[in-house]
C-alpha cells in the first residue's frame, strides 16, 4: 500500500512517502519555498517531490494521511442552506472560506472526522484516486508514532509536548503486553476544555518576549540560558503544577495572560537571566510529569517527539537521570515530522497494532529528501571564477580543514527535520576558538551555543561521556552530553559554557564521503571530531538545490564545497560583476 502523509499547518508544513511500512520520502516545504518555517495550506510542492523522489504518480496513492487542518466549507458535510451555498458563492469567486476542522468537529459533537468531511471530493479535487483511503491523524499521536515505531522496543513511555496541536499540548503512551494505550491527548479529549498548560508556548512567549521569533527561535533562548541565573523560576513555577497523573496545569486564565506574565517578567529582568529561568521551570515540570508517569507505567525506553523535545537540555536531563536504557527523540521532532506520523497512524488503522508493531525498525539516517549528485558538480563548474581543485576530494577536504578554512559538504539526499547530518553541512576545525564568530558573522547569524561535533562511533566514548541510552538518538544529533575534561580545551569550538556538547554519531555506511573526510582530518590533526552546523545563512531553511550551494559559495559563506567528485573554490565574485550567472538546477 502507498500511503502519502503530510501536514498542512500554519508552519513546518511537510510531506511523506511510504511504500508499507517503508519511509521512501519525506521534505519540509521550506526546503523547496526558501521560505523558513513555511505552511500555507496543503504543500503541494513537497507533495510532488515527494512523488517525483519516488518516482511514483498521485493516482499511484492507495492512501492519503493528513493532520487535522483549515478545510474550504465546500468538503463538509454538515454546512447545509445558507451557508452551503455562501460557501459555493466564495469558491466560485475565488475568495473560499475556510473553516478550522478542528473546531468544526467541536461543533458537531464529532471525533471523526469522516463523519464531517467529503472524501471523495478532498481527493478528486487534489489529483487523488477518489477511492483512496483519506485519513485525518490526532496531531499528538501523530508525533507519538514515529518516536515508537523506529524502535524495536518491547515496552516504553513515549511522551510528546508542543506548543500546541488539535488544541492539546502534550500525550502519553504507554507501550506494554503488546498494547499501545494512550493514557493522555486520544480523541476523547476533543470535546472537553481547552487547557491553558503549555510549557512550549510558554517557552514560545519568552521567546517572543526577548525579540526573537515564536516557533524559530527557541533554540536560541537554550543556548542563552547558560550565561544566566533562574531568577524569576519561582515566579514562574508558582502558577504551574503536576497532577498524580503526571498532567501539567496552570492556575492563568487564558493564554493571554500567560503572555502578558512573561512579558512583564521579561522587560524587568536580564535576558540571560529570563532564559535560564524559563528552561528550569521547562526542565522541573517535564521531568515531574515524567516521574509521575514512570510511578503509574514503569518503563526503561523513552520516546520522545513534538516541538519542545528540540531542546537538547531538556532531553538529556530526562534521558541521563531517569535510568532509562534507551531512547529515542524523533528526528523530525517538530510539526514537520506529522507528515510521517500521519502515514503511520493510517497503517496502524488499516493493519491494527500487531502488524505494525512487527514492522518497527531503526533508522540509519534521514536522508529522504531528493539527492542532486549527478546536478551539483555541473552546477558549480558552470560559475565563473570557480575552480575544481585537482586530487582526491577526501584528502584535500581535511588538508583545508586542518589549516583552518571553512567548507561545506553536498552530498547524496538531503535531510529530513531540523538538523544538517552531513549532506548540506558546513565543516570546520573544533580546535579553533574563534571559528563560532568568524561563521556567524559570514552566516549572518547571532547564536550563543557552540556549533555541535560529527565524531564516528568508535571514537565517541573517548571524548563524550555518552550513556548507551542516548547512543541511538545521538546519530541524529537531538541530545547532549558531558564532554570529558581534558577534550575540553583542545575542541573549544564545540563545548558548551556547562561543559556539555551535541555529537552527532556517524558509520561509514550511512554516509562514506563524510566519514572519510573526519577520518582523514583525525589522521592529520589526531582530533577525532569536526565541527558540523547547518549549511544556511541565517533565517534561511538549509540548502537543497545545487543553486543554493553555489551562491552560498559566490557569496564567500564558506571557503569551498566538497561533493563526490571533488573540492570547488571561488577565487573570484561568481561573475557577478559581469552579470549575474544563471544558478539554476
Amino acid at each position: 500500500m502507498i500511503v502519502l502523509g503530510f501536514h498542512p499547518g500554519n508552519h513546518d508544513a511537510a510531506a511523506a512517502l511510504f511504500d508499507g511500512y517503508r519511509l521512501l520520502a519525506a521534505v519540509s516545504l521550506e526546503r523547496l519555498t526558501r521560505r523558513k518555517s513555511d505552511g500555507r495550506g496543503i504543500p503541494h510542492e513537497a507533495i510532488d517531490e515527494c512523488l517525483a523522489i519516488t518516482g511514483a504518480r498521485r493516482s499511484d496513492i492507495d492512501a492519503v494521511a493528513v493532520t487535522r487542518t483549515r478545510l474550504p466549507w465546500r468538503y463538509y458535510t454538515h454546512f447545509r442552506g445558507g451557508r452551503w451555498i455562501e460557501g459555493k458563492v466564495r469558491q466560485i469567486l475565488g475568495k473560499e472560506k475556510h473553516k478550522d476542522l478542528f473546531l468544526e468537529l467541536r461543533r458537531a459533537g464529532k471525533t471523526d472526522a469522516a463523519e464531517i468531511v467529503n472524501a471523495r471530493h478532498f481527493l478528486s479535487d487534489h489529483g487523488f484516486r477518489p477511492d483512496a483511503r483519506l485519513h485525518f491523524a490526532n496531531h499528538h499521536f501523530a508525533h507519538a508514532l514515529p518516536a515508537l515505531f523506529f524502535t524495536d522496543w518491547d515496552e516504553a513511555l513515549v511522551y510528546t509536548a508542543d506548543g500546541g496541536g488539535d488544541h492539546l499540548h502534550y500525550s502519553f503512551h504507554a507501550l506494554r503486553d503488546g498494547k499501545f494505550d494512550t493514557v493522555y491527548g486520544d480523541d476523547s479529549s476533543l470535546l472537553g476544555d481547552i487547557p491553558v498548560d503549555s510549557l512550549g508556548l510558554a517557552y514560545g512567549y519568552a521567546t517572543q518576549a526577548l525579540g526573537y521569533r515564536l516557533n524559530r527561535h527557541e533554540g536560541k533562548l537554550t543556548g542563552l540560558a547558560a550565561y544566566g541565573e533562574p531568577a524569576v523560576f519561582k515566579a514562574m513555577a508558582a502558577h504551574f503544577r503536576v497532577d498524580d497523573d503526571g498532567r501539567i496545569h496552570s492556575d492563568f486564565e487564558s493564554f493571554a495572560h500567560m503572555r502578558r506574565f512573561i512579558c512583564e517578567l521579561a522587560e524587568a529582568n536580564k535576558p540571560a537571566d529570563m532564559a535560564a529561568s524559563v528552561q528550569e521551570l521547562l526542565e522541573t515540570f517535564v521531568a515531574a510529569s515524567v516521574d509521575r508517569l514512570l510511578d503509574r507505567f514503569p518503563a526503561v525506553n523513552l520516546g520522545l517527539s513534538g516541538g519542545v523535545f528540540a531542546n537538547v537540555r531538556l532531553n538529556r536531563l530526562l534521558v541521563e537521570t531517569r535510568g532509562f536504557q534507551d531512547a529515542f527523540v524523533f528526528p523530525a521532532m517538530g510539526d514537520d515530522g506529522l507528515a510521517v506520523g500521519a502515514a503511520l497512524s493510517c497503517l496502524l488503522g488499516s493493519d491494527g497494532l500487531p502488524a505494525w508493531l512487527k514492522n518497527r525498525y531503526r533508522l540509519d539516517d534521514v536522508y529522504l529528501g531528493r539527492r542532486y549528485d549527478g546536478d551539483i558538480d555541473a552546477a558549480l563548474r558552470a560559475i565563473p571564477g570557480v575552480s575544481c581543485l585537482g586530487g582526491a576530494p577526501v584528502p584535500e577536504t581535511a588538508l583545508r580543514l586542518s589549516r583552518g578554512d571553512v567548507g561545506a559538504i553536498y552530498t547524496g539526499r538531503m535531510e529530513f527535520g531540523p538538523r544538517a547530518l552531513g549532506a548540506r553541512s558546513i565543516l570546520a576545525n573544533p580546535a579553533d576558538r574563534g571559528i563560532n564568530d568568524t561563521l556567524n558573522k559570514r552566516l549572518e547569524r547571532t547564536e550563543f551555543m557552540p556549533f555541535a561535533p560529527v565524531v564516528t562511533e568508535d571514537d565517541a566514548d573517548t571524548i563524550f561521556n555518552l550513556p548507551a541510552a542516548s547512543r541511538y538518538t545521538s546519530r541524529f544529533m537531538t541530545i547532549t552530553c558531558a564532554v570529558h575534561v581534558d577534550w575540553r580545551e583542545r575542541i573549544p569550538a564545540v563545548v558548551h559554557v556547562d561543559g556539555t556538547a551535541r555529537p552527532q554519531l556517524i558509520s561509514r555506511n550511512v554516509n562514506p564521503l563524510y566519514f572519510d573526510i573526519l577520518t582523514e582530518f583525525k589522521a592529520a590533526t589526531g582530533l577525532p571530531i569536526l565541527v558540523n552546523t547547518s549549511f544556511n545563512v541565517h533565517e534561511e531553511p538549509i540548502v537543497n538545490r545545487p543553486a543554493e550551494c553555489a551562491r552560498a559559495l559566490i557569496d564567500h559563506r564558506v571557503d569551498f564545497v566538497v561533493t563526490e567528485k571533488g573540492v570547488y573554490t571561488c577565487d573570484g565574485d561568481g561573475g557577478k560583476s559581469g552579470g549575474q550567472p544563471s544558478l539554476s538546477d
